[in-house]
């Protein structure tokens, strides 16, 4: 088993961007007012651009900052930063005064209403890079058959071992687990009375990741399948150890979420998405782990993957300069960096393998791409989610086939 030290991987991370974004081609070029062919539906002005994020922290902050900065330095243009306490009111706030940012964070599940509402422009397929993008990430910002915005990175699941517990309990890397049965019996032998086996959120952002591997899921081609007999068997397999004792939702272990689980060692493993590496080096910096990627499920392999886009305001004055930026922002170099920075995997496959290397041990995060699912983006799936979420709560001694029942009826009414 490969071992990870995340502080020494963060700490290469630190290094300051700044240089490396300035030295960063845009290669779209800069200017404010000559729009070139195929962008005539964008305005351009000489106004300068507000950019409107929700920041994980003051890294993310000074990185994004840098960026605009130096974009800023070579093309003219002046930039904004804003750094939401609330982006999701925020921006709703922005939109409703009739002065919304000219680029925001913008999440899968918010694209549908705005964009039916008229605030967002569509400007997706003016992207000089839009074919470098990853396609499921690209299908999370398409409505209708039109691509809307930028995905910005992309953040995927996977699984995150104790290498201490693991080696405690005799188990090595032939032991890393493949299918559901191979992870059943790992979970039991890594469960002590100090601490489970597994652990992870009591939300389908989580025990989503079971419904993918079972061949399920809560929306495939327009339809909702929440009742799928797949998603009822993977509900079942995780109520099966939640009984048994060899699984655990973290706030049951006393934890707040899977990263504080597994840095508190009230678990040995746990499922969580490359963000966690911040949060292991920052607060748990003795703990050393490992990432493998989940196991196969009866439907194969399965993960969820996150993430959020560029979005651009219908009323910014500014749209091809805009543009410009959102492509500097998702060049290679410029998302790398990010990555260094923050955490983040870059939205483009050009930058996988350069990431790879860089990231050798946190590789699992990144192969997940190629089968992850992507949480429902219809308006209207937020609020069902929320409702999934609140009764799986009570999956231990609930219905699995009637929870699922709920929410089918609930995606039914937002997808058909």
């Amino acid at each position: 088993m490969t071992r990870q030290t995340t502080r020494a991987w963060l700490g290469a991370g630190a290094v300051l961007i700044t240089t490396t974004l300035v030295l960063t081609g845009c290669g779209s070029g800069f200017s404010g007012d000559d729009q070139s062919e195929g962008d005539t539906d964008l305005t351009s002005s000489d106004d300068g651009l507000t950019i409107l994020i929700g920041s994980s922290g003051d890294a993310e902050t000074a990185a994004v900052q840098s960026a605009l900065d130096a974009w800023s330095e070579e093309s003219g243009t002046e930039v904004d930063l804003q750094v939401a306490s609330d982006l999701a009111q925020e921006l709703s706030q922005g939109f409703a005064a009739g002065n919304p940012a000219d680029l925001f964070y913008l999440a899968p599940e918010q694209m549908a209403g705005y964009a039916s509402n008229g605030s967002l422009q569509a400007y997706g397929d003016e992207l000089s890079n839009k074919d470098d993008f990853y396609p499921s990430l690209v299908e999370n910002f398409t409505l209708d058959g039109t691509f809307y915005c930028a995905p910005k990175d992309f953040s995927t699941l996977a699984l995150v071992v104790n290498t201490r517990m693991w080696a405690e309990a005799g188990l090595t890397d032939a032991d890393l687990p493949k299918s559901w049965d191979d992870l059943a019996t790992v979970a039991q032998k890594l469960t002590t009375a100090d601490h489970v086996g597994l652990a992870f959120g009591a939300e389908y952002q989580r025990v989503g990741t079971f419904m993918a591997q079972a061949g399920g899921g809560l929306v495939k081609d327009g339809t909702a399948i929440a009742d799928d007999p797949a998603n009822v068997e993977a509900l079942e397999y995780v109520q099966t150890h939640l009984v048994d004792g060899t699984f655990a939702y973290a706030k049951d272990v006393g934890a707040g979420w899977g990263g504080e689980a597994l840095g508190k060692e009230l678990a040995a493993m746990v499922i969580e998405g490359n963000w966690i590496t911040g949060a292991m080096a920052n607060d748990f910096g003795s703990v050393e782990y490992t990432v493998a990627e989940l196991p196969e499920g009866p439907g194969g392999q399965g993960t969820l993957q996150f993430t959020n886009c560029w979005g651009m305001a219908a009323d910014s004055p500014n749209q091809q300069a805009a543009l410009d930026l959102v492509e500097y922002l998702t060049s290679a170099d410029s998302q790398l960096a990010f990555s260094k920075a923050f955490g983040p995997m870059p939205s483009i496959t050009s930058a996988a393998d350069q990431w790879t290397a860089d990231n050798p041990d946190l590789a699992p995060f990144l192969a997940g791409a190629d089968y992850a699912q992507f949480p429902p983006n219809q308006d209207g799936a937020a609020d069902v989610i929320a409702d999934f979420n609140a009764q799986l709560e009570s999956l231990k001694t609930g219905d699995p086939a009637q929870i699922l029942g709920t929410v089918q009826s609930n995606l039914e009414a937002i997808v058909e």
